[in-house]
């Protein structure tokens, strides 16, 4: 049986004294990385749906689609509030800021442009602190990816991930995390767009831990080769539109393709987080029946629900678990 959030959508109830669920966080619980969780907490947050009653405050350095409608649509029942940087202090006094935050929402998600902001504010916050996406990492988009593949494949175990584009915060989560559900990563990125140094080093280190292969190169056709889902995403992230011409240069012969697939596993699927360029990935490939695009963003929805229940409740499934 395929278990997702959607069937506990309807059937999740909040239930205490069981043993099996997510507590006893650190008083400060965080999210700003998949590295943050362990290994069943990170499980939970892909199968975790409930009611329940919190607040959170949003701070938004960066535009956004998926992040802010799938928060602004799970806490439709529930009281919310965005703030534009521009109209706080983080930039200016970040602890102040974290205080007063920490003393009127539950929980903040901030989606910034530095990391280093985010470990600021989650430094004395007495409230989680979640990751909308950061130049190192983005968390809650990888948790909606491995759902979307767990939906797909019915586990996650096994699976290789070919990865073709930039060494940006999408493949460093995916480094942080493939490993420790069991999967194998092969990564290409231009000489020069190479994943964070700090962040590979981890990463060999969770392959061996956990007896899976890490594969770094330059040649895309080399990371597709065999892989069960290619993985995509945007050349030029914000901030970054003043090097457009130099990395649309770099990136030649790195959009996805027929040609690319061809040299993948049987079984392969296409994941892209979205908004997608035609030099990334053409039409045939991102509209094609293989593609899981839009069951990917719509579970960025059910994800950050997990994530909420996950960080603020205490909560027990009432259906087995699914195999990861």
């Amino acid at each position: 049986m395929l278990f997702n959030l959607r069937i506990l959508l309807n059937n999740a109830a909040f239930r205490n004294g069981h043993n099996f669920v997510v507590r006893n966080f650190r008083k400060y619980q965080l999210l700003l990385n998949t590295d943050d969780t362990g290994n069943d907490e990170r499980k939970m947050m892909l199968i975790l749906q409930t009611d329940y009653r919190k607040s959170l405050g949003m701070i938004f350095e960066k535009r956004s689609t998926r992040t802010r409608l799938s928060t602004e649509t799970e806490t439709l029942s529930h009281p919310l509030t965005y703030q534009k940087t521009q109209n706080i202090h983080i930039n200016i006094q970040l602890s102040l800021c974290q205080s007063v935050l920490s003393s009127m929402t539950d929980a903040v998600l901030a989606r910034v442009y530095k990391q280093s902001d985010l470990d600021t504010l989650a430094k004395e916050a007495s409230i989680p602190i979640i990751n909308g996406l950061s130049d190192l990492y983005h968390p809650i988009q990888i948790l909606a990816d491995y759902l979307t593949l767990q939906e797909h494949y019915s586990s996650l175990k096994g699976l290789t991930l070919s990865w073709i584009g930039d060494g940006n915060n999408i493949l460093h989560s995916i480094m942080m995390s493939a490993a420790k559900f069991g999967m194998h990563l092969q990564a290409a990125t231009p000489k020069g767009y190479e994943p964070d140094p700090s962040v590979t080093k981890l990463a060999e280190q969770y392959a061996k831990e956990n007896g899976t292969k890490l594969l770094l190169t330059n040649d895309p056709l080399e990371a597709a080769h065999g892989g069960n889902v290619l993985i995509t995403d945007t050349w030029i992230s914000m901030g970054q539109e003043e090097e457009k011409k130099k990395r649309l240069q770099a990136f030649q012969g790195y959009q996805v393709t027929m040609k690319t697939a061809k040299v993948a596993a049987s079984d392969w699927t296409f994941l892209h987080c979205l908004p997608r360029k035609p030099e990334e990935v053409d039409d045939e490939v991102f509209y094609s029946p293989r593609s899981l695009v839009f069951p990917e963003a719509e579970n960025r929805k059910w994800t950050i629900m997990a994530v909420m229940v996950s960080l603020l409740t205490d909560y027990s499934p009432q259906l087995q678990k699914p195999k990861f």
